[in-house]
């Protein structure tokens, strides 16, 4: 149990004995520690007194003293909360509860919250809000650390949070994006409450959201596919944060151009209409804060807006430790295009061919036509995979006679004898047209015509940290691996080639691999 402290003497207590109190009651070990940041009054003393491992660092900010509480940590999964934080009674039976299923690495809980005043209780439903958005979802992308945890050797191999955020501002949501997009299982735990003081006045509201919109330009300047969406972050949010800056920006024009004025009227019932959907939320919950709720919402949204914009300005040149995108934004944008146009024109040139084979599969063997199958896509969101059947109609039932998972070396396998490929099914492979109805994919947007291939869950699930890194793009119909090998390739040098792909990407070497795909396919090298 990691806590960041600086000058919490006031607040530390509280959590201290909240947790005390669970701890005692748990049937495993559990150690708690505190990291002192630098801190000018008796926190560190204060922190010790009370049973707890005081670690002290001169000031750094949070990111550098949760990493090292998880460094001097012993345990296999490490919690987090913050000084001026209680946690509610379950919270820690809460938080290991996430743990039980293998597959999760990182888990996140909720807030909850005492005061009485106008802007903190705002600040709560607002919260909730967004708890709203991530209850049921199998998994997501985005944990705060007030209320989180980790598993321990997956968080020192990625090296925790990054401490080039200096204050407390979006480091928890750069760490969580970077394991999201490797395909790594983060969880919501809404059960692990922690009570919490909010910002009490407006004033201090207004602090926070600028320096998180101020630090925010910075991380999407490295995951810049954040911009578009998160598990936590309401879509309406981007829109309002652009019609109250338009609305400000036509007021002056309208001194020197009364149409302006209309146009800035416009803008404005255009965001009243966007914040009627969470103004009728609050106003079920807490009328007062209801009726509260359109100004504060154009408060948040223009000092969000206030905060990019002064973060994309200062952040607009090179910055020590920072990182270069995977994708860049135009990158992205170009080979969208390329996709959509490609398959488009693929499944029209394709659409003769595939009902010739549809007929042939169907005249060969017992079964349906296509095959859809459950693959791992960009950070490992899931989609299904449509292909032309190349097995019997039984295969993945039967795939245990032909592979133990569990006994493999690595998590791959090609079978070049396959006892459950078809007679019309060897000859679609061997010219990769089994393959052709995942122009399908390409057009709705699981898959892109150039990338790494999409792999199978089972086997995924048994992938090291370096090779995830595959996940961090959209997998594609054709890739480095199809043109260099395909089956032949190890998943090491599989796996190495698609991370120099996405390395090093261009939109000109897509093109590249698009017109060696057709000589690798007709030499058939590896195809089985």
């Amino acid at each position: 149990m990691v806590i960041p402290a600086y000058n919490a003497e006031r607040t530390l207590p509280a959590a201290l004995r909240a947790l005390s109190a669970q701890i005692e009651q748990w049937p495993q070990p559990v150690e708690v520690i505190v990291v002192d940041d630098g801190s000018q009054d008796g926190t560190a003393a204060l922190a010790r007194s009370l049973g707890a491992l005081t670690i002290e660092q001169v000031n750094q900010g949070p990111a550098a003293a949760r990493n090292q509480g998880v460094a001097a940590a012993q345990g296999d999964i490490v919690l987090f909360t913050d000084s001026d934080c209680e946690p509610a009674p379950g919270w820690l039976a809460a938080m290991a509860a996430a743990f039980a299923d293998p597959e999760v690495i990182g888990a996140k809980g909720t807030y909850l919250t005492r005061q009485t005043g106008l802007v903190p209780r705002f600040v709560q439903i607002e919260y909730e809000d967004r708890y709203d958005r991530m209850r049921g979802q199998a998994s997501i992308d985005f944990v705060d650390t007030y209320s989180a945890g980790y598993r321990r050797a997956i968080f020192l191999e990625n090296s925790g949070f990054d401490t080039i955020f200096a204050t407390a501002s979006v480091e928890d949501q750069e760490f969580s994006f970077r394991l999201a997009q490797k395909g790594y299982r983060l969880v919501f735990v809404p059960q692990a409450q922690v009570y919490h003081t909010h910002d009490r006045v407006l004033a201090e509201y207004i602090r926070r959201k600028f320096y998180i919109g101020y630090y925010k330009a910075l991380l999407t300047r490295w995951l810049p596919e954040r911009l578009l969406r998160d598990s936590h972050t309401p879509q309406v949010l981007k829109v309002q944060m652009a019609l109250v800056t338009l609305t400000l920006a036509a007021l002056p024009l309208a001194l020197l151009w009364s149409p302006a004025l209309w146009g800035a009227a416009g803008l404005a019932l255009a965001f009243l209409l966007t914040a009627l959907p969470f103004t009728l939320k609050a106003l079920r919950k807490d009328w007062p804060v209801g009726l509260a709720t359109p100004v504060m919402l154009a408060v948040r949204a223009l000092t969000l807006a206030a905060g990019f914009g002064a973060g994309r300005i200062h952040f607009r040149g090179e910055v020590q430790g920072a990182r270069l995108p995977v994708l860049s934004g135009w990158q992205r944008a170009g080979k969208r295009l390329l996709d959509i146009a490609g398959a488009a024109i693929g499944l029209a040139i394709s659409l003769v061919p595939m009902a010739l084979i549809a007929i042939a599969i169907k005249l060969d063997s017992r079964g349906p036509v296509f095959f859809s199958q459950t693959r791992v896509g960009e950070n490992g969101r899931l989609f299904r995979v449509v292909k032309f059947r190349s097995m019997v109609d039984n295969a993945e039932a039967r795939r245990h006679e032909v592979v133990d998972l569990d006994a493999l070396a690595e998590p791959a396998y090609k079978i070049r004898d396959d006892p459950r490929v078809t007679r019309v099914g060897r000859w679609l492979r061997r010219f990769s047209l089994d393959e052709l109805p995942q122009f399908i994919n390409v057009l709705t947007g699981d898959m892109s015509l150039v990338g790494p291939r999409p792999e199978e869950t089972d086997l995924v699930a048994r992938y090291n940290d370096w090779q995830r890194r595959r996940l961090a793009v959209k997998p594609g119909m054709t890739g480095p691996m199809q043109i260099n090998g395909r089956g032949d390739l190890t998943l090491a040098a599989r796996v190495a080639l698609e991370v120099e792909y996405i390395e090093h990407y261009s939109l000109w070497h897509d093109v590249i691999i698009l017109l060696k795909t057709l000589p690798a396919v007709v030499r058939g090298k590896g195809s089985y």
